[in-house]
């Protein structure tokens, strides 16, 4: 797949004012960033912007403020943790927009950081308000979107502002979409799906389009339990999404006139309830009796995937096998886990909790790529268009530009 959106590498930036949409959407505890992953995630946008004599003006969301300004929602944490990774003071302007921010703007030298307070701190910016759209792209010169994670959301930062500057793709951005739309257009083959989670309603759109794409789809996590019952197998105690239920029989029906094999959990790890201190046992099949929940895959079927994922081309997985933070209902996303970080094959993680376990394991290092997106990374696998990501400039603009100059 080429990459058909401008990239920051093309964009003549010396001397100009840059607005960056990053994704500093980080889990903060007593005012102090506890994983700047994503943070990092950013810094090779930010130094080649900055080597390039550009000077930055960082915007993000954090959290739900719902519109307001919440003070343990600001931002001041992320500047604090980006100034100590860029080696340079990044200020935290006031607020989003406004006199003050348009004079710290103006004043910016080339190299210089300065990072707006929380857009969503604006009521504007979830509702893609023009106006706030135009306030922040008259702080700049051109627009970078480096926030792959938001960039299914039509927000003002991500997708309004864009009408206003001439807008190209962050490096992090460009790789997501470069190693994601891999999976779906030129996949190695075995291609082999490994789909986890509570709701087949959020996953329905991934497993529909790799019915067409994958040769083999495996399921775990909760999600499992409505392609049981649809095939009126007992599920005891267990999380079921009722509305899965119907999807889950038409996805199975899709599977038979399908050339992918859609595989579900052989065995299972039951629990009387949802807690590490609970009665725990394995049950050969995959009926669960009144008063037990299955709260993992079972070790045959562990084994079963790790298998089909050592003899892969290409390996996505989204989503975990169980209750993997419950340490007696961890094994089967531990060997799935394990699994993918040793296959030779191309492996990609399409973010959240399969992030959270890899990293949980010590294995996040292990694997090819790891998704910073997670409902943006769903979108895309869908096969949806992403409005952050349709807004930019396309390559063939720039290209022409170039070409004519």
């Amino acid at each position: 797949m080429s990459f058909a959106k401008a990239s920051v590498r093309d964009a003549e930036v010396a001397g100009r004012r840059v607005l960056v949409r990053a994704d500093f959407n980080v889990p903060l505890d007593g005012g102090k960033v506890t994983d700047d992953t994503r943070i990092r995630a950013a810094l090779p946008t930010l130094e080649l912007l900055r080597e390039r004599g550009a000077a930055l003006i960082l915007c993000s969301h954090l959290g739900r403020p719902k519109g307001k300004a919440v003070p343990e929602l600001s931002l001041r944490p992320v500047a604090e943790r980006l100034s100590g990774l860029l080696g340079t003071e990044v200020r935290l302007a006031p607020s989003v927009i406004g006199g003050d921010v348009e004079l710290l703007a103006r004043a910016l030298g080339p190299g210089e950081v300065l990072l707006l307070e929380n857009t969503r701190f604006e009521a504007g910016e979830t509702e893609n308000d023009p106006k706030l759209a135009e306030a922040l792209a008259e702080l700049a010169d051109l627009y970078v979107n480096d926030a792959f994670g938001a960039a299914h959301r039509a927000h003002a930062s991500t997708e309004g502002v864009a009408h206003h500057l001439q807008g190209y793709a962050g490096l992090l951005l460009e790789r997501e979409l470069s190693e994601l739309g891999q999976v779906v257009n030129s996949p190695k083959r075995p291609l082999v799906v490994v789909l986890g989670g509570a709701k087949v309603s959020d996953k329905i759109g991934v497993i529909d389009r790799f019915l067409e794409i994958a040769d083999q789809i495996l399921i775990g996590g909760a999600m499992c339990f409505s392609f049981f019952r649809a095939q009126g197998i007992a599920t005891g105690n267990s999380l079921v999404e009722e509305e899965g239920i119907k999807l889950a029989e038409e996805a199975l029906k899709r599977a038979e006139e399908s050339h992918c094999e859609l595989r579900l959990p052989v065995d299972l790890t039951l629990g009387r309830e949802f807690a590490a201190d609970t009665e725990r046992q394995e049950s050969d099949g995959v009926e669960v009796p009144d008063g037990w929940m299955g709260l993992d895959v079972g070790p045959r079927t562990a084994e079963s995937y790790a298998e089909a994922i050592a003899a892969a081309g290409t390996v996505l997985w989204n989503g975990p096998m169980g209750a993997f933070e419950l340490a007696p209902f961890a094994a089967g996303t531990r060997r799935v886990a394990e699994a993918v970080a040793a296959a030779p094959g191309t492996t990609v993680i399409g973010g959240g909790d399969s992030v959270a376990a890899l990293v949980q394991f010590g294995l996040g290092d292990q694997v090819d790529w790891l998704s910073t997106g997670g409902g943006a990374s769903l979108e895309l696998l869908e096969g949806k268009k992403l409005p952050g990501v349709e807004a930019l400039l396309d390559k063939d603009a720039v290209d022409k530009e170039a070409s004519h100059g």
